[in-house]
This record gives C-alpha cells, sequence and structure tokens, in this order.
C-alpha cells in the first residue's frame, strides 16, 4: 500500500481508494499507517506529509489517547475570552444602562477601577455584541 499525496490516493495491489479534497483526518491517519506499519519511521512520514517530527509523536499520542477523531485539526490559539467574561460583559451592559450616555471609553475605565482588566476597545465589543450603541436621531430635512 501506498499514499499518493499530490492525487490524494491510496493505493494497493487490488486498486486505489480516493480521498476527498476536504477530508483532513485520512492524510494523517495514513501518515501514521506509513510510520508506524509500514517502515518508513516518524522522521520520514513527517517530512512526507509536511510536519515535524516533533508533530508527528504529538499526533501519534493524540491517536493512541482518542482515536481518529483526535487527528481532526484543531482551531489554535486561545480556548477560551480571557479578558470579556461573562462578569465582565454583565458589568458592561450594567454600566450602559445605568448611564446610556457613557463612551465605552468611560464604561472600561470604570471597570478598570473596579479591578476589571478591559480595554476600551473591548468595551466597545461588547456594547456592539447586545447592540446597545447610542441611537442617534435622524437630522431635520432641509429646507
Amino acid at each position: 500500500m501506498r499514499f499518493e499525496l499530490p492525487d490524494r490516493r491510496i493505493v494497493g495491489p487490488a486498486g486505489e481508494l480516493m480521498i476527498p479534497a476536504d477530508d483532513e483526518i485520512t492524510p494523517r491517519l495514513v501518515m501514521l499507517l506509513e510510520g508506524e506499519c509500514e517502515g518508513l519511521g516518524a522522521a520520514e512520514a513527517a517530512r512526507k506529509h509536511g510536519l515535524t517530527r516533533q508533530r508527528y509523536y504529538q499526533v501519534l499520542h493524540l491517536f493512541q489517547e482518542q482515536g481518529a477523531r483526535a487527528l481532526q485539526p484543531q482551531k489554535s490559539g486561545p480556548k477560551a475570552n480571557y479578558v470579556r467574561t461573562d462578569e465582565v460583559e454583565r458589568q458592561v451592559i450594567r454600566h450602559r444602562f445605568l448611564d446610556p450616555d457613557a463612551s465605552a471609553d468611560i464604561i472600561a475605565q470604570k471597570l478598570r477601577q473596579a479591578g476589571f482588566p478591559i480595554s476600551t476597545r473591548s468595551v466597545a465589543r461588547v456594547i456592539e455584541k447586545y447592540g446597545l450603541q447610542k441611537k442617534t436621531l435622524p437630522l431635520p430635512p432641509r429646507p
């Protein structure tokens, strides 16, 4: 059995199997099969699939713990919102209702004084998220 990377197909003695273009799990599984079962080795299998040897072992470890579902690429970056927590959002909404004319800068300053480390931009994002922007009155028509 061999995996032809550019064509995204697995070729065996009795035929071939095409891998859909949007499938991200099967190529990683094939990489592990080549590295662990076909004798290609970790470094060569990782290089063939555009990964580092270290990443190969991370993928192998995930597969051994959780199976094929663990081979699905994970979202990178923070997994949670560290600054705009639910409590901070509640406080922004509270301040907005207490003083509807207060700007995002003023609300951010009040929250920082209360011990919440938040930027003016984060306050503005919360205000936008919940549609709490100040309403602007339309201008009267010109005569």
